[in-house]
């Protein structure tokens, strides 16, 4: 793993808070990056004691960072946030590793809220001091929390690429039978005047996309390729999601791997159709909690959910070309694992 001075040398922000903000390219490559969601800042934090005994080089957090009680009001948010500041363990973490975050609808500010969320300015503002974004950041310059860092030399190199499925995006079409399997909560709306991401986000991913590294993990708040519920998920806005693989093929954007969260259990799923080659996701989603019962469709899912207190890791083997996609439980031990090679990752000749 990357010792403090070698982070320190790639530019990597190890204040108390702050997310670390690598420059591109330089320094020694990557080898272990951790991430996950859901964390309850009012329930017991052991997890991060099992995250910092894996010793990842970078930790994401992929949303519902804290909860906000509704309804919702700032003042609720910032005291959700001092509470998590609270925890020695997400301190000494937070304090000890280079991370990066983006938001979901807890740390939003509105269940399952998009664009109308009329208190997105006053969440954006205390997200942006909780993670102590320095002035001059872009998120504070622009709309949403979009983000990207780029790690390690050429020919190891490690694009981040954080997405804000919250800011922009439209309503979605609420379901015709609450509770109903694969219907829980929405429905699938092909109107193609809805986005996901808003212009201004796609453009800057199909920019992203083109920049030079050999493995790309894309995190969003919500489940991407994920088939068979009804919950959020970007097949909720399913010309969206093809927009997604249609912005792959066109980049020819290789080594992406997808994570995201939200679910309160992990999973693999993988789509093999109108892509340049396989797409995989880990979903990691459960920090403080999780849904011991779920139960639901899974056409592309690998494996079963696996539903105890978890985060997720990729380790990457430069010198075997491989990676392994982790889902680690509260004792630190690999519960799930799914093995990549970096051949299975571009786009064939």
């Amino acid at each position: 793993m990357l010792q403090r001075r070698e982070l320190l040398a790639a530019g990597a922000s190890l204040a108390l808070g702050a997310c670390a903000l690598p420059g591109a390219g330089g320094g020694e490559p990557l080898r272990r990056i951790g991430f996950g969601s859901c964390c309850d800042q009012k329930l017991p934090q052991g997890i991060w004691d099992a995250v910092l005994a894996s010793r990842p080089d970078l930790f994401l957090f992929g949303g519902d960072n804290v909860y906000c009680e509704e309804p919702f009001t700032a003042e609720r948010l910032r005291d959700a946030y001092a509470q998590a500041e609270r925890s020695e363990r997400l301190v000494r973490l937070r304090s000890t590793v280079p991370h990066m975050a983006i938001w979901d609808d807890n740390d939003y500010g509105l269940n399952d809220g998009g664009a109308e969320f009329a208190g997105r300015q006053a969440s954006k503002d205390a997200f942006l001091d909780y993670w102590q974004v320095p002035a001059g950041d872009p998120r504070r310059l622009r709309e949403g929390l979009y983000d990207a860092r780029v790690f390690g030399p050429a020919g190891r190199r490690v694009q981040v690429i954080l997405l804000d499925d919250r800011w922009f995006r439209s309503p979605l079409r609420r379901t015709d039978q609450r509770n109903a399997p694969g219907k829980e909560r929405y429905l699938p709306d092909p109107d193609p005047a809805k986005t996901m991401l808003g212009p201004a986000q796609w453009r800057w991913l199909e920019q992203q996309l083109r920049e030079p590294a050999e493995i790309r993990l894309v995190m969003s708040g919500i489940q991407l390729l994920a088939e068979g519920h009804g919950w959020e998920r970007w097949g909720n806005l399913p010309l969206e999601r093809e927009r997604l693989f249609r912005v792959l093929r066109e980049t020819g954007a290789t080594g992406v791997v997808l994570l995201s969260g939200d679910r309160h259990f992990g999973a693999f799923y993988r789509e093999t159709e109108r892509l340049p080659y396989p797409l995989t996701e880990c979903t990691a989603s459960g920090f403080t909690h999780t849904f011991r019962g779920v139960r639901e469709a899974g056409p592309n899912r690998i494996g079963d959910p696996f539903t105890e207190l978890h985060f997720g890791a990729v380790d990457i083997d430069w010198a075997g070309r491989g990676l392994l996609l982790n889902l680690i439980d509260g004792q630190a031990r690999v519960a799930r694992s799914l093995a990549l090679s970096f051949d299975e990752l571009k786009v064939p000749a």
